[in-house]
């Protein structure tokens, strides 16, 4: 087999990374690094174990030159993330080659002026899942795309509510949700309504009425603190839940990824 031009290899590298910056607003370089230099599987998982995909080195300093290299030609923007982080995203001649391969690609200079250090580390863990999905095969919709409306639930949502992450394993979907800080009464409120609409079209036909495209629940999955799945759990068994259902439709991940906020002076 001829080994592949170096040229052409790093327009592929190009390409790529653009797209990834395309469909995620904006990427640390750990980020890229886990997404365009790893393997992903060919198969199908039955269920995503929502582990962040942590790049070899190698990797790294393959995204670092990529991303100096689209730097130097003005094709990405790079930002400053509360912590200190480099953050790069789609610039205008970034977007437009895109558009030129067919991709609906828009600039990503808005995404990294202004942003609180909650907000970014919400978004940091929500690429984080994704990524990990991605790598491990199931088919995701990122937490930028599902903010355009580009997911099975358009701008309306499912049952008027948005995932943070989804991820299709097969025909069953895994709504995920990455909760860090403490919901005020009308945000919890809704969240126990919707379950319990989910609830109840999980218990329905193989085929979900309201996820619709012949898909099924997988799990509902709470990327969370010990405290908010104690109150989540104790709140629907008050309500009638049973145990046996919450554990059978929901999933919860408490020590994966750190929901804290990290001060930096």
């Amino acid at each position: 087999m001829m080994k592949k031009d170096g040229r052409a290899v790093a327009r592929d590298n190009d390409f790529r990374v653009l797209r990834a910056l395309h469909r995620f607003g904006w990427l640390r370089t750990r980020d890229v690094a886990a997404l365009v230099w790893q393997v992903w599987a060919r198969e199908v998982p039955s269920a995503p174990s929502l582990k962040p995909s942590n790049a070899p080195p190698s990797a790294i300093r393959m995204a670092q030159r990529t991303l100096c290299r689209l730097r130097g030609r003005r094709l990405v923007l790079q930002g400053r993330a509360p912590n200190g982080s480099t953050l790069y995203a789609l610039a205008e001649a970034g977007a437009r080659l895109l558009q030129q391969a067919g991709i609906a690609a828009t600039t990503g200079k808005d995404l990294v002026r202004h942003f609180s250090v909650s907000h970014f580390r919400h978004r940091c863990i929500a690429n984080e899942i994704a990524i990990g999905g991605i790598v491990e095969g199931c088919r995701v919709a990122t937490e930028r795309e599902i903010s355009q409306g580009l997911w099975i639930g358009g701008q309306q949502g499912i049952a008027g509510k948005k995932p943070d992450v989804l991820m299709r394993c097969g025909g069953a979907a895994w709504w995920i949700e990455v909760e860090r800080s403490r919901k005020n009464a009308g945000d919890y409120s809704r969240l126990l309504r919707w379950l319990h609409d989910a609830g109840k079209d999980a218990q329905g036909a193989a085929v979900s009425a309201l996820l619709g495209r012949d898909l099924r629940w997988g799990r509902i999955a709470f990327v969370c603190a010990p405290a908010f799945r104690e109150k989540l759990c104790r709140d629907l068994e008050s309500s009638g839940w049973a145990r046996t259902r919450i554990d059978a439709l929901l999933f919860f991940s408490t020590s994966l990824y750190l929901m804290e906020d990290i001060s930096f002076l």
